[in-house]
């Protein structure tokens, strides 16, 4: 993949990560293994890609496997655990299709976004601490 196309991505899946920051203190904190986990699924959908599986196919199969998931209370999910982690991780799949790259570059792209993501909300839990004490 072309640096530009690669730089593109990335900003693409940065501004995923931040536009629905607003509501982020309230949502749940990503962990660095849940980060590593999306990596992985990230990848493995990148490899889906490349052994065949279209664009729709896998984000139905997706779409009803969250479902699936929520049935769980939210304690027990991986990744999914409220609305802002789904939109997070479905608009990174759709990515690796409407974006194709390499596997491990789409995990990469995934793990570096989730990790901001991760640390902006941490950022904001703590900015809510400190206005809460005062």
């Amino acid at each position: 993949m072309k640096r530009a196309e690669s730089r593109w991505c990335m900003r693409t899946l940065l501004a995923i990560v931040f536009a629905g920051s607003a509501g982020l203190s309230a949502a749940h904190e990503l962990t660095q293994d849940e980060c590593v986990e999306g990596g992985d699924f990230i990848k493995n959908a990148a490899l889906s890609r490349d052994y065949g599986i279209s664009r729709d196919a896998f984000i139905d199969r997706m779409d009803a496997d969250v479902r699936l998931i929520q049935t769980f209370p939210p304690e027990l999910r991986w990744f999914v655990q409220d609305p802002d982690d789904e939109a997070f991780l479905t608009e990174a799949a759709k990515l690796v299709f409407d974006t194709p790259a390499e596997p491990d570059s789409h995990r990469s792209q995934f793990l570096e976004a989730c990790l901001a993501r991760a640390a902006h909300s941490a950022d904001l839990g703590a900015h809510a601490a400190e206005a809460s004490d005062q």
